[in-house]
């Protein structure tokens, strides 16, 4: 028999990745981070400049994220041993969304290393303008929140614009 997360063998691992899942699809940061080891590290989608840190950190930017990322459903999940990979779709706004978290787990089956993957760039860009000021208001940086909401929005309109009107235009005939 396969080993899934619903089988009755199921490792620590897997248990602790199924655990993940449902607390990030129903948006409960506290669940969340008890999957987490202490020296959990985040890497961004958007920038090798932006990494989330320890268990705190990872707390404030799922509040966050739950708060901009709605109705997450996964769809997808596979790996074994310590790696696993998981898929989801959401809406950030009006935008669709989707993301892939490649899951890495040490030794005591917590979650230590999450890479994110998404897409499409439209809702990225959505999720930029939405999520770094809002971090950004959490540490208190009220003129940052609104220096990255300023410098974020033309991004996100011109990203918007070329999703609809140049892309399509690019189509093979």
């Amino acid at each position: 028999m396969a080993d899934t997360p619903h089988s009755a063998a199921i490792t620590a691992p897997a248990a602790t990745v199924e655990r993940w899942r449902e607390a990030v699809q129903h948006g409960d940061a506290d669940a969340a981070v008890a999957c987490l080891s202490p020296d959990i590290v985040l890497s961004s989608p958007l920038t090798d400049q932006y990494r989330i840190q320890g268990p705190h950190q990872m707390h404030d930017f799922l509040t966050s994220a739950f708060t901009a990322v709605k109705g997450i459903r996964f769809h997808t999940l596979t790996g074994q041993g310590n790696s696993y990979a998981v898929a989801y779709r959401a809406k950030v706004g009006s935008q669709p969304f989707e993301e892939a978290q490649l899951l890495r787990l040490d030794e005591q089956a917590r979650i230590n290393e999450i890479t994110l993957f998404g897409r499409p760039m439209p809702a990225l860009t959505a999720l930029m303008i939405t999520l770094g000021p809002q971090l950004a208001r959490q540490q208190g940086r009220r003129g940052l929140a609104a220096l990255l909401r300023i410098s974020s929005a033309p991004v996100h309109s011109m990203v918007g614009f070329g999703d609809r009107r140049i892309v399509p235009l690019t189509r093979p005939v």
